[in-house]
């Protein structure tokens, strides 16, 4: 056993936390006076240190190879399963989809539970995006939130200050997402790797910074209102303002709350089906090869004549496109948004979706999206530690799954015979 190895990838981890830990944790402002609190932060670091070595030796033990063919079983039974009903999948989709129709007109469904569905289906459209630039070109983006910020704030300020109805402003939205996407490419079109993520990760900051500045524009930390869609000029309110037609009205029918949340549902659902088919078509086309090339390979892929400078500006902009889309379903959703739901932090979930459910996957990011959104939901009763329970889920999947839930299943050729 390799104590020397434990013991420094130890105290590299444990140097990482102090410096994260000390601004963090360790210097507190009390009114206008700075609170040193290092007892606190000693323990974490001494947490992270005896972590570490905890789990460097017991990986360098008999139960990691003994968890890993206990686990083969279950390995072997997927890929039975999946051999034995793979050509089944449209049809499982199909099924899919028609539950995800029905789901909001069953009984036990609620307003609430039509609203976390509807934030998962944002959250798949946002993975299957960023799967473009990160799964398939291979391209580091941590700045993924910008986009989606612009397309939120494009739906909001169209519809504010130009009077634009939803359906005009959705592939407005999308499209400044996009430009947006191929402004981030043009610069960042010879770097590749940790620099890549710096470059991306400004932007985001960036965009999240001039959206709280802006307040002339933009409404600053005070945010701005988004307008709901209409069906066909009918609203989905009680009481209509003079020359509307309100949804329940039209219909006779008693007035319900829940109307406008399964209205906007089906809407995402209908985008989110047709976003997972053209991912499905980009990924078969060429341009699709050409991204898994520049994953592969950027100077082998230049060596073959791929332009590398418009596969990697078709690349963020298409991403860009969804996230644009994602954020302007995300502004009619809630009704109001503000800078603080562009964090970060948003893109870190984004990039754990695409991660965790297998880079260039589809059933895998839609899969880790409704898991994401659904477990911080489950664990809402244990306000703090449900962080916890959400970190320590994604390092057990990391262990037991490093290529994620699902892997891509690359085409095999077998050699049938020679010419003659």
């Amino acid at each position: 056993m390799n104590y020397t190895r434990s013991l420094k990838d130890a105290t590299v981890a444990a140097l990482l936390g102090l410096v994260l830990f000390v601004p963090i944790m360790g210097l507190v402002l009390d009114g206008r006076s700075l609170v040193y609190r290092f007892p606190r932060v000693a323990v974490l670091v001494a947490a992270i240190f005896f972590g570490r070595m905890a789990v460097s030796l017991l990986a360098q033990t008999q139960v990691a190879a003994e968890f890993a063919e206990a686990m083969a079983p279950f390995e072997a039974v997927w890929r039975k399963i999946k051999g034995q009903y793979g050509n089944r999948a449209p049809l499982f989709l199909a099924g899919l989809a028609a539950a995800l129709v029905i789901f909001p007109f069953l009984p036990a469904s609620s307003n609430y539970l039509i609203q976390i569905f509807t934030l998962s289906l944002i959250y798949v459209m946002l993975g299957i995006g960023l799967n473009i630039v990160v799964g398939l070109a291979g391209l580091l983006d941590l700045g993924y939130v910008a986009f989606y910020a612009v397309g939120a704030y494009s739906y909001a300020l169209l519809a504010h200050y130009f009077g634009f109805s939803f359906w005009a402003s959705l592939p407005l939205a999308g499209g400044l997402a996009a430009l947006a996407g191929c402004i981030l490419g043009i610069p960042v079109l010879r770097m590749h790797g940790d620099y890549l993520a710096i470059v991306t990760l400004g932007f985001g900051e960036i965009i999240r910074i001039l959206l709280t500045n802006m307040v002339w524009l933009t409404g600053g930390p005070n945010g701005m209102s988004a307008p709901r869609p209409t069906l066909f000029g009918l609203v989905f309110t009680a009481k209509p303002a003079a020359g509307e037609t309100a949804f329940h009205q039209f219909l006779d029918i008693p007035f319900s709350s829940s109307h406008r949340y399964v209205f906007i549902y089906l809407i995402i659902l209908s985008f989110v089906i047709a976003s997972i088919w053209i991912f499905k078509r980009l990924r078969e086309m060429p341009i699709g090869r050409a991204w898994e090339a520049l994953r592969e390979d950027e100077v082998a892929s230049k060596a073959l004549g791929i332009n590398h400078t418009t596969t990697k500006l078709s690349a963020f902009t298409l991403g860009a496109a969804f996230g644009g889309l994602g954020g302007a379903f995300f502004a009619t959703a809630e009704g109001f948004i503000n800078p603080t739901s562009f964090t970060f932090i948003e893109s870190a979930i984004i990039l754990s979706i695409v991660v965790l459910g297998g880079m260039g996957t589809i059933v895998g990011v839609v899969l880790a999206a409704v898991l994401l959104t659904l477990m911080p939901e489950l664990f809402r009763e244990f306000e703090n530690l449900r962080m916890l329970f959400f970190g320590m889920a994604m390092v057990f999947v990391m262990i037991w799954r490093p290529r994620g839930l699902l892997r891509v299943q690359r085409r095999q050729y077998e050699e049938t015979g020679h010419a003659g």
